[in-house]
């Protein structure tokens, strides 16, 4: 059996893991992610009691209870480098003997659901509106340092829109991969299903123009125009692909839903979005009180 070396996961003198700064006995089942640490406290007032509250740069989590389940709430930051850091952190709470430094013989799969906000890449979708990441189209790349990735991804998917697209090969292959099934069963009657890319930047993978001008200043028109099985592109964020992937690749069940705050194709944006987020939250909440 592997023992893992001390400078491949790295355990605080706490006996905390080393980003998060948490101990196994602290993480719930149920983790809901949030990409601002602002949000954690938002989402975190909604229980009837805290057991804890640690923070660590970006990363700060709060586990307590919800209608008398137990939940964890944790911030990741942005981008898909720093979903690569709290899920392996969070399977290692899970599934690693801190102890013997060994994967534990009977494995644990968590359930890890992410909201966000978005901008909606088609003009039927308005501000406000619930979307599920039923695929998740990875422009970053991180997957495909993974052993088993052709293996969990939609590898058709993936040929037709590089062709579709004219991918650029000075660009990471995109990875197409779907949330966990049970999940979209969950939140199907309160969301919007899609396809949501997961960009490696803000700006210019995302199609915006300050002062740097794109490369393909059509990329958005032609993801725009993109069909697979009648299925439409239907939004923008930076975290989705990662945390699906890897927690597919690690038995663990995951999903994105997103609060739609920006409309690409009509130039709108709702800087004032923070109810339909609080809105989100509850709805969440609720239903996963049902796992």
């Amino acid at each position: 059996m592997r023992k893992i070396p001390a400078s491949e996961l790295i355990i605080n003198a706490d006996g905390t893991v080393f980003h998060l700064h948490l101990r196994p006995e602290q993480l719930a089942d149920t983790v809901i992610l949030v990409g601002d640490p602002g949000r954690v406290d938002r989402v975190a007032s909604h229980f009837e009691t805290r057991e804890f509250r640690v923070a660590n740069r970006e990363f700060c989590t709060v586990t307590g209870q919800y209608c008398g389940k137990r939940m964890t709430v944790l911030s990741t930051g942005i981008g898909t480098d720093n979903i690569d850091i709290v899920v392996t952190e969070l399977d290692a709470l899970a599934n690693i003997d801190f102890e013997t430094r060994t994967v534990k013989e009977n494995l644990k799969s968590l359930t890890l659901l992410r909201l966000g906000t978005s901008g909606a890449l088609q003009p039927d979708i308005e501000l406000g509106t619930f979307l599920f990441a039923r695929t998740s189209m990875g422009f970053d790349g991180l997957l495909n340092f993974y052993r088993g990735r052709n293996e969990v991804c939609n590898l058709d998917m993936e040929q037709k829109f590089m062709q579709h697209v004219g991918w650029s090969e000075l660009l990471a292959k995109p990875y197409c991969i779907d949330a966990d099934e049970s999940l979209y069963k969950l939140f199907r009657d309160s969301t919007r299903e899609g396809i949501t890319i997961a960009a490696p930047g803000f700006y210019a993978p995302q199609g915006r123009w300050v002062r740097l001008a794109p490369a393909d200043l059509e990329l958005n028109g032609k993801i725009e125009s993109f069909r697979y099985q009648g299925r439409s592109v239907t939004n923008f964020e930076m975290e989705s692909s990662a945390l699906a992937g890897l927690a597919k690749l690690m038995g663990h069940k995951a999903a994105t839903i997103c609060t739609i705050i920006a409309q690409r194709i009509a130039k709108d944006v709702n800087t004032d979005y923070q109810p339909f987020v609080d809105k989100m939250i509850k709805m969440s909440l609720d239903k996963l009180t049902a796992i």
